[in-house]
């Protein structure tokens, strides 16, 4: 019965809206039969039947396993110093171990040998991963250790998700995990994993797109240390190395726009984002204190949104967009203009013209997260106001002729009162229109 494995994917543990209660019990059910019979059910992932037989063909503990620490104390640091990761490791900090600390997660990465190098996270939980040498330093691969994650995903060279009984060993079935090889981008080697271990929500399906694109991000800031290397030579890698890399300013534009752009100077194309990586870097560019990814899922949309869909979205705004200068715990955003802010310096400076010249249309009109438009109606009204407080006929009609002034009744009335006779015939004739759309006698709006 392959049907089983088409729903979950074979590497994708559970599917969106799928019971983990029913997903435990049946694989119990399963891994019982296997341990007592031998006999596989057809229905387990393949990957996961592979990783038994050869967990059991190697001699692993069905029952408790306690892998082996290799490297303990000065040996882990010096080893851990120099391995190629250990560049990186600021990058894996910003983009999964600060959310993880708030998640109830634990975030490790290992060696090409399953070796755990570093593994840090919520503090209740890495203790609780010490009783089963979930630490740094000690060996995790599959015939040692039995079913797990990062051990698995260098093996196939697959991100994959271990869920719950899916893990060989018993002592290991209380945790789910998601892993990815990490490759050099260079030569290619692999070089280690990187694994995401907690509750039964690690083994979702946005985590596993959230590890993904935190090792494309990995391997892209490796590419760029190993450019600059041959730049600049060895020495000069130690900025990349601590995590600093000067970073231009950006320019958002949302004006009148369903999806944003995004320019960096010194580029010669833009980036279009989705409508979703729009409206998440807008409201972090409009809030500089930040978001928690709680705050930011409400935002979104008035209904709930998982947080961990939205972290899982903005570590792929990261990796897009290597130079984003994002931050977390809050997720805040610094050196980023926006074309809104761009019309609300002219606003504050009396520029009214330059206001409705940058002014194209709403922010993200095709948004409907509530936060968005909010910030959309907030801009619209400063705008509005300081029109129909202008006496620069230009300007007013200007307004009045875009896509946010149409059919704005007050705005023309205004432009036919500053209008000169060359154009108010046309004034007119607008106005009458949008009296009989709109119901208000004529004569009611006429100039004594």
């Amino acid at each position: 019965m392959t049907a089983h494995v088409g729903v979950l994917g074979p590497f994708l543990a559970l599917p969106q809206g799928s019971s983990p209660r029913r997903r435990r019990g049946y694989l119990e059910k399963v891994f019982d039969a296997f341990i007592s019979t031998g006999s596989m059910d057809p229905t387990l992932r393949p990957m996961v039947a592979e990783s038994w037989r050869l967990s059991l063909a190697s001699g692993v503990s069905p029952d408790s396993v306690l892998p082996t620490v290799d490297l303990l104390d000065a040996e882990l640091e010096e080893y851990r110093r120099t391995h190629p990761l250990a560049a990186v490791m600021p990058l894996i900090r910003k983009l999964l171990i600060e959310d993880a600390e708030d998640s109830h997660a634990i975030v490790a990465v290992a060696d090409a040998h399953a070796r755990l190098l570093w593994v840090e996270g919520d503090q209740a939980l890495l203790r609780r991963a010490e009783g089963m040498n979930w630490v740094a330093g000690s060996r995790w691969d599959e015939r040692s250790a039995g079913t797990n994650a990062p051990a698995a995903a260098m093996r196939l060279d697959k991100a994959l998700q271990v869920f719950a009984r899916e893990h060989f060993a018993s002592n290991v079935a209380a945790w789910s995990c998601t892993a990815a090889p990490i490759h050099d981008p260079v030569s290619g080697s692999l070089l280690g994993a990187l694994d995401i271990t907690g509750r039964d929500d690690v083994a979702a399906p946005a985590v596993l797109g959230l590890v993904r694109a935190a090792v494309a991000a990995v391997e892209s800031e490796l590419r760029i240390g190993a450019l600059g290397a041959g730049a600049r030579g060895a020495a000069d890698m130690r900025p990349i190395a601590s995590g600093w890399r000067s970073t231009p300013e950006l320019t958002l534009s949302v004006l009148g726009r369903d999806r944003a752009w995004l320019h960096t100077p010194g580029t010669p194309t833009d980036v279009e984002l989705s409508i979703r990586h729009s409206e998440l870097l807008f409201l972090l560019s409009q809030h500089p204190a930040g978001y928690t990814a709680d705050q930011l899922a409400i935002a979104l949309h008035e209904r709930d949104v998982p947080a961990v869909t939205v972290r899982a979205e903005l570590s792929r705004l990261r990796s897009l967009v290597p130079d984003l200068p994002l931050q977390g715990r809050p997720y805040r955003v610094t050196g980023l203009v926006t074309d809104v802010s761009k019309v609300r310096e002219h606003l504050t400076a009396g520029k009214v013209a330059a206001a409705v010249a940058a002014y194209p249309g709403p922010t993200l009109p095709s948004s409907v997260s509530p936060e968005v438009h909010a910030e959309r109606d907030r801009l619209h009204r400063e705008i509005r106001s300081a029109v129909l407080g202008s006496a620069d006929a230009e300007t007013v009609l200007r307004f009045a002729n875009s896509p946010c002034g149409r059919d704005d009744l007050l705005v023309w009335r205004h432009a036919a009162d500053l209008a000169d006779p060359a154009t108010l015939p046309v004034v007119d004739g607008h106005l009458a229109r949008l009296e009989r759309e709109q119901g208000t006698p004529l004569g009611l709006l006429r100039r004594g």
